[in-house]
């Protein structure tokens, strides 16, 4: 069977520079009139991007979503607008409820602990809604109940491609690869353990094979996080650990130290430069009564900085001992 052509790859992190609930408008809208395909390939990220995706999905009304490798938590919400979902055979599914970042480190007294026990029953009351909303919104997908879902939720859990489909997640399932076999990187399984999201033992971990590759999903997983942001379906916590076939990790503390080898070569230049220079002022002028400007150009391409000085000091020291 021949591969589709994809109008859309949303990939990575919801809400992220390959995610982007933006550029999803900018395609459907240069393609009113036309079926658009997506293919979703994500652990997932902002509910709110999440959202927004469906509705722009639901008001093209023409849009066929097809998932490959992991797919969890925003990702699949997005998919909820598509006329038609599909499935990879090897590919796999997980919903789950709402989470966001909470945490506290200091001491507080009986009023701070309260101010802290407010905040929190209001984020709880806040996910509630969510949890109830996103139930309701798989429940209408899956011709389920809203407490059906929740419970599945709850749970948590990986389906396998026939699994989604018995629930009703997707409406069919494709019998050939449209793209690689899901594996897990280390970073990857990071961001799933900081989730919350099981990690399926039974699919091989894989390291990324370019360093470019790397340095982007470094990039990446930087600016994606937000801890403020009370939508957010999957925060990213991981730290990057890559390893480029023995070579040296591609990481913030070997960039500082290149930056410090290459500015302790610059000093040592300078002061390099400072001692020829330091020897020149102490060496003779040269004999000359007068200077002429137009004089016989010299060829200047080949001298070193410290030739160039020397031929400038000489030259106004001329000046001077002419004017006096």
């Amino acid at each position: 069977m021949a591969k589709t052509k994809y109008h859309l790859h949303l990939k990575g992190y919801v809400g992220g520079y390959d995610f982007d609930s933006d550029y999803v408008d900018y395609v459907l809208n240069r393609n009113p009139d036309t079926e658009v395909h997506v293919l979703i390939d994500s652990l997932g990220g902002s509910l709110a991007t999440a959202l927004s995706i469906v509705a722009a999905f639901r008001n093209h009304a023409n849009v066929h979503v097809h998932f490959v490798g992991m797919n969890a938590s925003a990702a699949t919400i997005a998919s909820l607008g598509a006329k038609h979902v599909s499935i990879d055979s090897s590919a796999m599914y997980l919903v789950h409820k709402c989470s966001v970042e909470f945490f506290r480190w200091a001491s507080a007294n009986s009023d701070k602990l309260a101010d802290i026990i407010k905040e929190a029953k209001q984020i709880k009351s806040d996910l509630e809604k969510m949890d109830a909303n996103v139930a309701q919104m798989y429940a209408t997908k899956c011709r389920k109940s809203q407490e059906e879902l929740l419970a599945l939720m709850k749970k948590g859990g990986w389906l396998t491609a026939q699994e989604a489909l018995e629930w009703g997640f997707v409406d069919e399932i494709t019998d050939y690869e449209e793209d690689a076999a899901p594996v897990i990187t280390d970073s990857i399984a990071a961001d799933m353990g900081a989730a919350g999201i099981p990690v399926p033992s039974q699919l091989a971990k894989e390291q990324p094979t370019t360093l470019i590759t790397r340095f982007i999903e470094a990039l990446t997983n930087i600016f994606k996080s937000n801890p403020n942001a009370q939508s957010d379906m999957n925060p990213n916590k991981q730290s990057q650990q890559q390893q480029l076939d023995g070579q040296q990790a591609y990481t913030p503390e070997t960039v500082e130290a290149q930056h410090r080898a290459a500015m302790a070569a610059k000093d040592r230049e300078i002061t390099t430069l400072k001692a020829e220079i330091k020897a020149l002022k102490k060496a003779p002028g040269a004999s000359t009564s007068h200077v002429v400007e137009d004089e016989k150009k010299e060829n200047k391409e080949n001298q070193s900085p410290a030739e160039d000085y020397c031929d400038t000091y000489n030259k106004a020291k001329a000046l001077f001992v002419a004017l006096g």
